[in-house]
């Protein structure tokens, strides 16, 4: 299994290393050419939202990025990643892939909370770690799209089909959990591809 991480900006790598200790391959994918290579999944990490967009624009990966999610392609976005997939910012005028059917609400912790840590449960994996950074929320799920998580009445884990975003960063902790639900839902596609 060949996930790609967008590298672009951001924390990329400790995504990378999660992945190969659950066994899977990944690909960091820096320009369009990155593209071309057959990936079963794909990876937003956390960063900037705003220059992984410019920079996704730049480097003329939006719209081929854009189309493959559209088709069906597994996608995680953790933070930046969960702004990148979201169809409307509450804050921002910016809109950038777009595909998920949920409002978020960048920087919405507020710059005082900065970062925080937390346990919480996620989906049907019981209670795992969440660490926060200067991190957005989901302000409101819309057609297709489920709660997998909740902290303080704000939702921070959502999925719609094969798109799975956390405002926290399941990178940075011991914890496999959100990285193996995503790779499941990765073979769920593959699985489904070969029928």
């Amino acid at each position: 299994m060949t996930i790609g991480v967008l590298a672009v900006q951001g924390a990329f790598i400790e995504h990378e290393h999660r992945l190969e200790q659950l066994g899977a391959r990944a690909v960091e994918l820096r320009c369009a050419e990155d593209l071309d290579q057959p990936i079963d999944g794909l990876i937003l990490p956390g960063g900037e939202s705003t220059a992984m967009g410019k920079l996704l624009r730049e480097l003329g990966m939006l719209d081929t990025l854009r189309e493959k999610i559209r088709a069906g392609l597994p996608v995680f976005g953790t933070c930046a990643g969960l702004l990148l997939l979201a169809e409307e910012i509450e804050n921002d005028t910016r809109r950038h892939l777009a595909t998920m059917h949920i409002t978020a609400c960048r920087n919405a912790y507020g710059r005082q909370l900065g970062s925080f840590f937390t346990r919480a449960p996620f989906a049907d994996e019981g209670e795992i770690p969440m660490t926060f950074i200067r991190a957005p929320y989901i302000a409101s799920v819309g057609e297709g799209a489920e709660v997998l998580a909740a902290v303080d009445g704000r939702i921070v884990a959502a999925r719609q089909g094969a798109q799975l975003v956390t405002a926290f960063h399941p990178e940075l902790g011991e914890s496999t959990a959100v990285h193996r639900y995503f790779l499941s839902m990765v073979r769920e596609s593959l699985a489904d591809g070969a029928a």
